[in-house]
This record gives structure tokens, C-alpha cells and sequence, in this order.
């Protein structure tokens, strides 16, 4: 499919990926291989993929937990027909974290869900990362596009400063820089004004939520460490409050 300068594929599937925070979570029955379906919250790893927080009371889970084969379906939510909204189908596997992973998992979910705080320490919750083996968009009449995963996830080669940054940078944009989170939002990104703050940030962009609302802000260039960083939203607030 051609695009066009208001369709670009890839960061559709990108933008969708990172706003989402619910979805409807396709997995196997044991023994039959019937599909089961069921509504799932969910974060993005800074690299794009899904996490999930699930119990092993669930039966999602102990189907996982037997072919970890799933498909997610995410969409943009738009009021009125909801087929009128994109919306994208990953498709991959869900492994259990270990417990290397756990601390970074934990950390992007809870910036997404707050709430997930008073359960997130219960025996029989475990995270799950999503690998996508690819997705499928449906953007509109005409605009139907399969992708690899090498198209919509973010390459984190050489960004382990950011990375380990990452957490740091959170806290202090929530903290210190709240009118600058405004700024993007309603200048850069054409949002209401709400009480913005960030949620995760990565080499191409920032996530950014306030009550059940999501944006995503793009970078025009790559970072890759927290100096990088810094200057990318030093420069990007200097950009929003020349628009005004």
C-alpha cells in the first residue's frame, strides 16, 4: 500500500502500541485449542512491546501458561462507531518475566496503571511480556497494512544509559517540570489542558497520560542517554512556548 503524508503505517502501529492501556487479550484452551478472549490492561516495555499483569486464577493466564501463543487487539477508543478508529492486531507469544526483568516491567506498569499498585505484590500475579511475531492495522477504508516487528518496535541498541536513566527522568518531569508536560501536550500534540505527567520514556518519544486520556510526543531525532534527553525537552518546551 502507498502512504500518504497522513498515513504512515509503522507509526500508527507505534502510536497505538504506546497510548493503549486496555485491550482484548486472544488465547488457546488447552486440549481443544478453542480461542478465548478477554479484556486485559496494558503497558509497553520502552521498546514497545506489551506487558501484562495477570493472575494465575485467570484463565487467560493458565492458557498462556500452556501455549504461549496469544494475539492482542488494541484500538484508539474514538467516540461513535468504533470502526471508524484504528486499530491493531499483535500477534506473538507471552513469556513470564524473570526476575531480571521484573523491576523494569513493574516500573512501566505501574506508571500506566497506579491502581495496579495494591495487588501488584499478590502471589498469584505475575507479569507477561508480549514478543510480537508481527501486527495487523486496520486504519480506514483501503489502509490495511500487515508489519514486522522490526517496522513498529523501538530499537534499543546502544540506549542502556537511557534506559537506566529512565526512572530518574520520570520523577523529575513529574515533579519539577509539570508546565512543560502542558506545553507539549496542548501546544506540540493539540491536547485539552489537564494535569499531564509522564508515564515512560524511550530513544523515539515520551508517553504522556492524565486520567484515562494518553499522548505520545515524538521525538524528531533519536536519544539515547539522559544528557540526550534533557536537551531534546529542553528544546522540545522552547518549540511550545514560541507557538504561543
Amino acid at each position: 500500500m502507498q502512504e500518504t503524508p497522513d498515513f504512515d503505517a509503522a507509526a500508527q502501529v507505534k502510536s497505538l502500541l504506546r497510548r493503549s492501556r486496555q485491550g482484548a487479550l486472544a488465547t488457546l484452551m488447552p486440549g481443544s485449542g478453542d480461542p478465548y478472549c478477554s479484556l486485559v490492561n496494558v503497558a509497553t516495555h520502552m521498546d514497545g512491546s506489551p506487558i501484562l499483569l495477570i493472575s494465575r486464577l485467570a484463565v487467560h493466564t493458565r492458557n498462556i501458561l500452556a501455549d504461549s501463543r496469544v494475539s492482542l487487539m488494541l484500538d484508539e477508543r474514538v467516540e461513535g462507531d468504533p470502526l471508524q478508529g484504528a486499530r491493531i492486531m499483535v500477534a506473538g507469544r507471552a513469556e513470564q518475566a524473570d526476575q531480571t526483568e521484573v523491576a523494569a516491567l513493574s516500573r512501566r506498569y505501574l506508571a500506566a496503571h497506579p491502581s495496579a499498585e495494591a495487588f501488584v505484590n499478590f502471589k498469584d500475579f505475575s507479569f507477561f511480556r508480549v514478543t510480537p511475531s508481527g501486527a495487523h492495522l486496520v486504519a480506514g477504508f483501503g489502509r490495511i497494512v500487515d508489519l514486522a516487528p522490526r517496522q513498529f518496535l523501538t530499537d534499543l541498541s546502544g540506549a542502556e544509559a537511557l534506559l537506566e536513566a529512565e526512572q530518574g527522568a520520570i520523577e523529575h518531569m513529574n515533579e519539577d517540570h509539570r508546565e512543560a508536560m502542558n506545553l507539549y501536550a496542548t501546544r506540540l500534540l493539540g491536547a485539552a489542558q489537564a494535569d499531564w505527567r509522564c508515564t515512560g520514556c524511550d530513544p523515539d518519544g515520551i508517553d504522556m497520560q492524565a486520567g484515562a486520556k494518553t499522548l505520545r510526543l515524538d521525538f524528531p531525532e533519536r536519544v539515547t542517554n539522559a544528557t540526550a534527553l534533557r536537551k531534546m525537552l529542553v528544546r522540545l518546551a522552547a518549540e511550545a512556548r514560541a507557538m504561543a
